[in-house]
This record gives C-alpha cells, sequence and structure tokens, in this order.
C-alpha cells in the first residue's frame, strides 16, 4: 500500500535539511525563506529489525523492506489560506498527502534567520494549524454550496446525501472557526463518507517533528521532550491533539544517513545514548499514527515486508501482495515472527503446532509471516 508523509512547516524552519537526511534525498536548503518551491521527494525504507532476522535466517536473493514517500513541502506562513507566500501552491500539496509531519524549530541559533525573528514553537505550531483551519472553512463553504443545491434540485436519494454532508459540515464549522482540526471533531461514518470527497486538510493525521540541534538532541537522548523546554511545549501541544511528537538533529541524521555499516550505525547511536534514530523513530510513530502493520513473506527468493491496516483480513493482505491473490484467495499459511525466531526453521514450527492454515475470516496480525494459496 502507499504511504506518503508530507513535511510542513514555517519557511526555513529545517524541512528541506531533514527531509534530505531523511530520504539521502538531495532538496535545496539554504538560510532564507522559500528556498523550497516545487516539492521534492524521496522513498524512504521503513528501519525493521524483524525483515533483517528472517533474511539472516532465510539467507534470501533479495530483500525488500516496507517504504515510505516522504514529501518536502513548500513553507507555509501567515496569510497562506489567503494566497500569501506560497499559500496555495503549498495548500494543494498538503492534500495529497496520507499524513503530515509539521516541522518545528526547537533550537536557538542567531546565524540562521526565523521568519518571525524568534524562536517560539507556540507561536509556529498556532499559525500553521490556523492557516490550514482556515484554508478548510474555505472548502467547507464551497462544499456547503454544493449540498445546498443539491437540496433542492435533486432526486430524494441525492438530498438525503445532502442532509448527511450539511449534517457533517454544522459540526466541523465551529470546530474549524476556532482553529481546532477536522478530525478532532466527533463524526459517524456515515458523515465520514460523506465528506470525503471535500479532502479536508486538518482531516488528515499530523505529527509534529521537533527541529534540535545536536546539543539538544543529546540532552533529549538522556530522558524524554521535556528535557528541553521547547519540545517540552510542542509535546504538550501533540498530546492535547492526541497526537505525537518526536525530535529530529537534521545534521546528525545526515551523518548517520552517510554511513553504511549497520554495525558502526548502532555504535554511533549508542554513543550518544539512542535507541533508534530519529528517522526510525518518526515512521514508527506514523505507522501507529494511522494504526498500519506489518506482515511478511519469506523464503529462498525473496524476504519482504507489507503494510497493511489493523483489522485487515488475510484476503486484504494478500490483495497487497496482488491483486489476484484476493480475488482467488484460498487459504493463508501462517506463522508468527516470534515462532521463527524461537524454532529457527519452518520444519521446527510445524512439529511444534504452530504452523497454521488460515482462512477469510482470519485477522492478520503484526509479525505474521504469510504464505497464500490463490486460484484465478
Amino acid at each position: 500500500m502507499a504511504l506518503n508523509c508530507g513535511i510542513v512547516g514555517l519557511p526555513n524552519v529545517g524541512k528541506s535539511t531533514i527531509f534530505s537526511a531523511l530520504s539521502s534525498a538531495p532538496a535545496e536548503a539554504a538560510n532564507y525563506p522559500f528556498c523550497t518551491i516545487n516539492p521534492n521527494f524521496g522513498i524512504v525504507d521503513v528501519p525493521d529489525s524483524r525483515l533483517a532476522k528472517l533474511t539472516e535466517l532465510f539467507k534470501p536473493a533479495k530483500t525488500i523492506p516496507a517504504s515510505v514517500e516522504f514529501v518536502d513541502i513548500a513553507g507555509l506562513v501567515k496569510g497562506a489560506s489567503k494566497g500569501e507566500g506560497l499559500g496555495n501552491q503549498f495548500l494543494s500539496h498538503i492534500r495529497e498527502v496520507s499524513v503530515y509531519a509539521q516541522v518545528v524549530r526547537c533550537f536557538d541559533d542567531p546565524d540562521i534567520i526565523h521568519v518571525n525573528n524568534k524562536v517560539d514553537p507556540e507561536s509556529d505550531m498556532e499559525t500553521i494549524n490556523i492557516e490550514l483551519a482556515l484554508a478548510d472553512l474555505d472548502t467547507l463553504q464551497k462544499r456547503r454550496e454544493r449540498a445546498d443545491r443539491a437540496l433542492k434540485v435533486q432526486a430524494k436519494p441525492e438530498q438525503k446525501a445532502a442532509e448527511t454532508v450539511l449534517s457533517a459540515l454544522d459540526k466541523i464549522g465551529p470546530a474549524l472557526e476556532n482553529g481546532k482540526p477536522v478530525r478532532s471533531v466527533d463524526l459517524t461514518d456515515d458523515e465520514k463518507a460523506a465528506i470525503y470527497d471535500s479532502h479536508f486538510i486538518t482531516a488528515k493525521p499530523q505529527i509534529y517533528v521537533c527541529n534540535v540541534d545536536e546539543a539538544g538532541m543529546k540532552a533529549l537522548a538522556a530522558g524524554s521532550l521535556g528535557a528541553n523546554p521547547y519540545t517540552a511545549l510542542v509535546q504538550k501541544r501533540a498530546e492535547a491533539e492526541h497526537s505525537a511528537a518526536v525530535a529530529i538533529c537534521g545534521k546528525f541524521e545526515a551523518e548517520l544517513a552517510a554511513i553504511d555499516d549497520l554495525e558502526e550505525k548502532l555504535a554511533f547511536l549508542e554513543e550518544l545514548g539512542l535507541k533508534e534514530s530519529g528517522l526510525a523513530s518518526l515512521i514508527h510513530s506514523v505507522y501507529r499514527l494511522l494504526g498500519l502493520r506489518t506482515f511478511f513473506t519469506a523464503g529462498a527468493d525473496e524476504c519482504r515486508a507489507w503494510t497493511i491496516h489493523s483489522g485487515d483480513s488475510a484476503p486484504k493482505a494478500a490483495g497487497v501482495i496482488h491483486t489476484d491473490f484476493e480475488k482467488g484467495f484460498i487459504k493463508a499459511e501462517v506463522y508468527s515472527y516470534d515462532d521463527i525466531v524461537k524454532y529457527g526453521t519452518e520444519a521446527k514450527i510445524k512439529e511444534a503446532g504452530k504452523y497454521r492454515i488460515e482462512g477469510k475470516e482470519y485477522i492478520v496480525q503484526d509479525g505474521d509471516v504469510m504464505f497464500f494459496k490463490f486460484n484465478v
């Protein structure tokens, strides 16, 4: 399944630097606002130690990790919802991503320009969130006009659908007017489906990324985000929104990305007291936020990680590999990652009675290793 994450924030807060470090893809970064005009795209492998272990056990011809596409989007400023800066261009790009990561500057450096001439995470987050809410209010008004017209001229089924749309918009409007996101509004499943075509930006999940310097990264390694007054403010905001916050140091991530040897990378992380890189922390947080899970296929030809949603059935998981697998699904042969680590081979898993045959109703679990039988 395709997963893309937009990197957003005020101009010159380090979005392009972080993007380049995460994706190993060059993105122009400079000490002035609106350096990024057109979005940059980069594909990033999802870090997963389980896939590395499966590769060690099966020694396949190739190993294919799951991936995430990161999109570095032009900076947003106050008034963007009315076209200020590169507002309209920014807003069109952000509508196309699955989730967005808002980069917030959390370090002091007089040599790096801040668009508002001061480091203030609370103000920065407020600017971004209000502009997105204002953009959604404009979308809401246009959607309301369409629904009102449908009530007057369409047939009964279309009128009923329009009533559902208006019910949802009546709930969403007051929230947006108070700068709150659409995702915070309690909507029924029917209402969510009715407004899906509106593509409200603030209906998308959001995660906060604290851009810290090297000193800040070392300080955070010893504790939580609360160890830094700037990142503590971001964490407080994220918790209030039932979202997540991670800390990333662009310079550190760039240095880490330049190291090819895995053991050397781990030693570098351990030296700073970190369990994983900022990239891994961000991707894992995005997975949790979106309710994503990973299953594996493993064998001599290939070991591969596949991404599904929590609650997906075995046929649905098969369809991620190929639509024919879902259409002609017969059964799935399944065992857990923990069992292959414990027993070492599939033969021993079978001897232990841990090798299972599952049907169409089976809900795939995170870490399942699966082989599908199908007929088309």
